[in-house]
């Protein structure tokens, strides 16, 4: 029995201040160059485009279900036999500009199995904290 069939699902969403343009972040949001300098140990793409994140040595395959240019984009993830399930856990990376502070915010909504939401906001202000020392913001 799949795990998703004996666990529920939870969406966790955070949003971080990146001192950055939209421009400059999201090729870190939406590349297999940009995500493996700061968000996994290392990821590629596959001849079918779907994308191979790379944690503990360890595959898990998604597909890059939407993107908008400097904006958002959303990897849904794939089953053992890279196919999409009906509920797949999916993590979603959007950039908002403050038009009154100028101040650009990364949110991150991540859904999976992971309900833990003191270790899912660590894991998360770590990244982020990745992230800024990659692009020095």
């Amino acid at each position: 029995m799949p795990l998703s069939a004996t666990r529920r699902k939870h969406r966790f969403t955070v949003e971080f201040p990146i001192n950055a343009s939209p421009k400059i972040l999201y090729p870190y949001l939406a590349s297999a160059s940009g995500l493996s300098q700061w968000f996994c140990q290392d990821v590629r793409i596959d001849e079918d485009h779907r994308f191979n994140f790379i944690w503990d040595n360890q595959p898990h395959y998604a597909e890059m279900n939407s993107h908008r240019t400097n904006r958002s984009v959303r990897f849904v993830f794939l089953d053992a036999n890279k196919r999409l399930t009906p509920d797949a856990n999916f993590l979603d990376f959007s950039l908002e500009e403050s038009q009154l502070t100028q101040e650009v915010y990364l949110r991150v909504m991540d859904y999976s199995e992971e309900t833990d939401e003191e270790e899912l906001q660590e894991m998360w202000e770590g990244l982020a904290q990745k992230l800024r020392e990659q692009v020095g913001g």
